[in-house]
């Protein structure tokens, strides 16, 4: 399993008429992997996960395993998430055709970091893949300290965390500091990535790549081959089209961008959420001209 790199997690593609627009969806794994990310992410939260049913989570599933098997990539799956840990382990034993699960914090209940360590112990002894945590405070409302996150690092079955605290605080320092090398820190703001790229990240699950795949690609290179010059510069500017890509609730702005490039068939959203405005997406696509792409 490759955790080094950049992992695209898809948008779940609509056909105007609100269904699941598969061909669309398997075009743009496709498109993702050509241009170097090394994995895919199904039923993230960019892919408006809890806003689909059972049918469509299965074939987006099967869409993103089919594309990962002919290319060779890696699958990760959003599972596991909610508050009942139990029925986060079953949902588990249904992803064992993936590389590895893409499971949050416990949200809502603030377990406490006893019981998030307690609950991850649990899923690591019944989950059929490997794990990655995903680690986002401000949709959870459960922080972790770096010591809880060092011990949720050395579980079995626990291969990486998908960091997104919305800053980079002490806590994401002592962790990169300090973790095992065969553990993956992954941004997940996409915001920082660079920057976290530099401390020592193996990559990033980031919406915005989506958008220009090849220049996120080109940025986790540069940092891991030690060229700081065109690693800080392109940082900038990819830091530039991240903000721009989140301007609006995820993943709106990026699914307007993809409309307008006419990679998918519309650019709607399910409710709760709202499509972008079209200022949003003018400048997201301003910020892509000014990477040449």
């Amino acid at each position: 399993m490759e955790l080094r790199g950049i992992h695209v997690p898809l948008i779940t593609p609509f056909t105007p008429d609100g269904g699941l627009a598969a061909h669309a969806l398997e075009a743009l794994a496709h498109a993702v992997l050509d241009e170097g990310a090394v994995g895919l992410v199904a039923l993230g939260t960019t892919a408006e996960a809890a806003a689909l049913d059972d049918d469509e989570r299965r074939t987006v599933v099967e869409v993103c395993t089919r594309v990962c098997r002919e290319r060779g990539a890696t699958l990760i799956v959003g599972a596991g998430g909610g508050s009942d840990t139990r029925r986060g382990a079953a949902a588990l034993q249904e992803l064992a055709g993936a590389d590895a699960a893409l499971v949050p914090v416990p949200s809502f209940s603030r377990p406490g970091e006893a019981g998030v360590l307690a609950h991850f112990e649990y899923l690591a002894a019944h989950s059929p893949v490997p794990l990655i945590i995903y680690h986002i405070p401000y949709r959870t409302g459960q922080p972790l300290g770096a010591d809880t996150l060092l011990r949720l690092a050395a579980l079995p079955k626990v291969a990486g965390v998908k960091l997104a605290v919305g800053a980079i605080d002490q806590d994401t320092v002592s962790l990169l500091g300090a973790a095992p090398e065969d553990f993956a820190v992954l941004a997940g703001d996409d915001l920082y990535l660079s920057p976290l790229l530099a401390m020592g990240a193996a990559g990033g699950i980031l919406a915005s790549a989506h958008l220009a795949t090849g220049r996120f690609v080109e940025l986790v290179d540069a940092w891991h081959q030690g060229d700081t010059i065109r690693a800080r510069e392109l940082g900038h500017r990819l830091a530039a089209l991240a903000g721009a890509a989140f301007a609006e609730p995820n993943p709106a702005v990026v699914k307007g961008v993809l409309h307008a490039q006419g990679r998918i068939p519309g650019a709607a959203v399910r409710l709760p959420l709202l499509p972008a405005g079209r200022a949003s997406v003018d400048h997201a696509l301003e910020c892509l001209v000014a990477l040449g792409g």
